[in-house]
């Protein structure tokens, strides 16, 4: 393992021979059920490849996921239906949403969860789609706008003026009290605290298995690069256990706020370590600790790792714009790290990249989800 330059960046050339177990295809079968389900859309964008000097860069975009602008709903309704079930004794199965809303209907349940936006409304939304209460906390930093999609969602809110460790902290320790009645849906993992997240990455895999079909409905046999943001590290341990789990996997890049490096520093000391965080357009990424379910894969399976700036991610967030994609700040990260690595040649070289080479950018997220602050907004533009 090595690094250069400076802490915002790492290569590991040993993930490339490192491989893991895929996660089973219970999720995607269990999103196939969902009403409204459709994939979401894979797009070619040529002008990117040449600007990157690639052969060809795909985008899964995730501006408009389950009637959300944002693709966490696929890891809240898996884990909320998986917990749910268990409760009413189905352990090895996720039921359908609308049997759980026909069944809990004299329970006392209600549903708990810490977030920096995203997340926090995807649990608000499945509790409502099941008749339950919601009870979400999130940071006073967080956008009016994505404040007021949890509300909107109709789940009572906890306000914090503190650290999202702090916030997932203070969720804990409201659902231990409150007792059977609530079911903590939290998507990073502590010990004794790892049955939930591990639901939340297995809904993540329904965004590789998608990918994979749309690659090939494409004609496209091959991937050579894959880039996702992280926060906590739950849908890049996704990303790790799909791509690790085949042959020929691709490069497998990581892409942080410069604001809260926790992966990129854990890599650097060789063990999970927690960092203090400052305030990020990139909210759903200020996460100052990686899942402790998460770090084992990412430790072993992750090629490249880099942070990207405030302006990096601005950047990103207008190029795609102009391109007719539609992407928040966390979204457009992965762009400004595939531009980190790939225009700087000696990170190019570490990571084997060839000017042929197909990219996969995962934009996690829409405008709507998380807006540029008003002095920089932007709007997607469908080409001609």
């Amino acid at each position: 393992m090595t690094a250069i330059e400076d802490m915002s960046w790492f290569a590991n050339p040993e993930a490339r021979s490192w491989q893991t177990t895929q996660l089973g295809s219970g999720a995607h079968t269990f999103h196939r059920g969902l009403p409204g389900y459709v994939p979401t859309p894979l797009v070619e964008i040529s002008p990117l490849a040449n600007e990157l000097n690639v052969g060809k860069v795909f985008v899964k975009d995730e501006s408009s996921r389950l009637g959300l602008p944002a693709f966490k709903i696929l890891g809240a309704s898996y884990a909320v239906s998986r917990a749910l079930s268990k409760r009413l004794g189905s352990v090895d199965e996720a039921l359908p949403l609308h049997e759980l809303r026909d069944r809990l209907v004299n329970e006392s349940v209600r549903l708990v969860a810490a977030t920096d936006g995203n997340h926090g409304r995807a649990v608000a939304h499945v509790a409502r789609d099941l008749g339950l209460p919601a009870r979400i906390f999130y940071p006073s930093s967080l956008t009016v706008e994505a404040k007021g999609a949890i509300v909107g969602e109709g789940a009572e809110t906890v306000e914090m003026n503190t650290s999202y460790d702090e916030l997932v902290s203070a969720a804990a320790e409201f659902a231990r009290l409150e007792g059977s009645d609530a079911v903590l849906i939290q998507d990073t993992a502590w010990p004794g605290y790892e049955e939930v997240p591990r639901w939340i990455v297995e809904g993540y895999s329904t965004l590789f298995a998608e990918a994979d079909e749309q690659l090939l409905e494409a004609g496209i046999d091959r991937l050579d690069v894959v880039v996702v943001p992280v926060g906590v590290g739950s849908l890049a341990q996704a990303a790790v256990r799909h791509y690790r789990s085949i042959p020929h996997p691709p490069v497998l890049l990581t892409v942080e706020a410069e604001r809260a490096p926790a992966l990129v520093a854990s890599l650097h000391a060789g063990r999970s370590v927690s960092v203090p965080t400052t305030d990020t357009i990139m909210a759903g990424l200020n996460c100052g600790t990686p899942s402790a379910a998460a770090w084992p894969s990412l430790f072993a399976g992750v090629d490249a790792a880099v942070t990207v700036t405030e302006d990096e991610s601005i950047a990103g967030v207008r190029r795609f714009a102009e391109l007719g994609v539609d992407a928040g700040p966390c979204g457009a990260a992965t762009l400004a790290g595939a531009r980190r690595m790939l225009l700087e040649p000696a990170r190019r070289a570490q990571a084997f990249v060839d000017a042929d080479a197909v990219v996969l950018l995962f934009s996690t997220e829409g405008s709507a989800a998380n807006p540029l602050p008003a002095p920089v907004v932007t709007v997607a533009v469908v080409p001609s």
